[in-house]
């Protein structure tokens, strides 16, 4: 079956890849998977499977809800009477951390509710953006009023991005103690900082972003949160060079991104190993594979085993200007090499509304997505398996 520009059913064989897709928000409204690097999945009660947590609407506005990636079932999670946001997950606790304006809340994931945990002072109206491995400390990042008044007369991509950037905005990363209520501030730059995540193994390293066009900034660091030592992961080395997008890797030893040298040119999916021993940071020798034009995403993931790449594809005006580009990829490692599959069709999709954003699945098996090619935001899942 051709995959989108009609509605499709909840499971069908996609005609151009031979990839089984599985609808799995099965509920009204528009659905929409976490962005690419926040981390959505927490196991069954049972210990057996696995939900992954995503947002709906509802009449009361978006709500977070679970789906069971065994059975398909959804339930709705949340029941709050005000606007929130967040993608932050605390797997081992079942525990999502959300905010609404100056107040942080904690949901219980397996009945809903919901505690206010945190209210930030009236000088310092922070956002929250990650949780540490061992779910003792919340980061994020906090930003000069002026930053607010851009994004209110500029509220497009197109009118903020390079206003933010050089505006030289004053910005601050902190961290929130959960268990104490203390607010540290660890860093201060009059630079645009964000992207913040957490490692996911050493509850101390934070990776965040020097944001701005990304042919002008050196991106991506690593900041250890106890000692405020950082590091630059990825120094730009020509004109017009860029990286960004990047992400941990599951086993928190390397960090990976999007990387073009130079912009729009050449391609590659690459990672820098990184660790923090005796009180220093220790890097690695970047790895490249590199891929083509009509390989590059928006956004790429890595699977928990290691072996795979996702992405997520791009239209022709995207920053790499594919001719054939709209499709959710798999890579497969083979030496110092990717060897690409194209896994689900994506010609119906309009990227400009809303980029897909892959995850794999915790046992490695699928390609979870967030598309509108039905005319409607859902969230899907398609085979890493190809069936003939």
């Amino acid at each position: 079956m051709q995959t989108g520009g009609h509605s499709m059913p909840d499971a069908w064989i996609d005609a151009s890849t031979h990839h089984l897709i599985i609808k799995l928000s099965r509920r009204p409204g528009n659905n929409r998977s976490f962005y690419f690097h926040n981390y959505p999945f927490i196991q069954t009660p049972d210990g057996k499977g696995w939900e992954m947590i995503y947002y709906g609407t509802t009449p009361q506005d978006n709500q977070l809800f679970a789906v069971n990636l065994q059975t398909y079932q959804n339930r709705q999670i949340t029941h709050l009477p005000f606007r929130f946001g967040g993608e932050i997950i605390a797997p081992k606790s079942k525990t999502a951390y959300v905010q609404s304006r100056d107040s942080v809340f904690k949901i219980n994931l397996e009945n809903g509710k919901a505690e206010l945990i945190y209210v930030f002072p009236n000088d310092f109206h922070g956002h929250i953006a990650s949780v540490n491995c061992n779910e003792t400390l919340l980061a994020g990042v906090w930003s000069d009023p002026r930053e607010a008044e851009i994004l209110r007369r500029y509220p497009s991509k197109s009118g903020f991005f390079n206003r933010i950037y050089e505006a030289h905005i004053p910005h601050v990363l902190f961290i929130l103690n959960l268990q104490t209520k203390q607010l540290q501030k660890i860093d201060s730059e009059d630079t645009w900082l964000n992207h913040e995540q957490f490692s996911p193994t050493d509850p101390d390293l934070l990776l965040y972003a020097h944001e701005g066009p990304w042919d002008q900034v050196d991106r991506t660091w690593v900041i250890n949160v106890k000692t405020k030592e950082k590091i630059l992961l990825h120094k730009r080395s020509v004109p017009r060079e860029i990286n960004g997008h990047e992400w941990w890797a599951p086993d928190g030893k390397s960090v990976w991104f999007d990387l073009q040298i130079p912009r729009s040119v050449t391609f590659y999916i690459a990672g820098v190993p990184i660790a923090y021993a005796n009180g220093h940071f220790i890097k690695g020798k970047e790895i490249r594979y590199p891929i083509t034009r009509d390989e590059w995403s928006i956004h790429f993931n890595l699977s928990p085993d290691q072996t795979m790449f996702c992405g997520d594809g791009g239209d022709s005006t995207q920053v790499a200007h594919a001719k054939n580009g709209m499709w959710i990829y798999l890579f497969k490692k083979n030496g110092n090499q990717l060897q690409a599959e194209r896994l689900a069709d994506m010609r119906y999709q309009r990227y400009r509304a809303l980029e897909p954003n892959v995850h794999f699945s915790p046992d490695g098996k699928w390609v979870i997505f967030r598309a509108n090619f039905e005319g409607k935001d859902e969230v899907y899942a398609v085979s890493v398996k190809r069936y003939e």
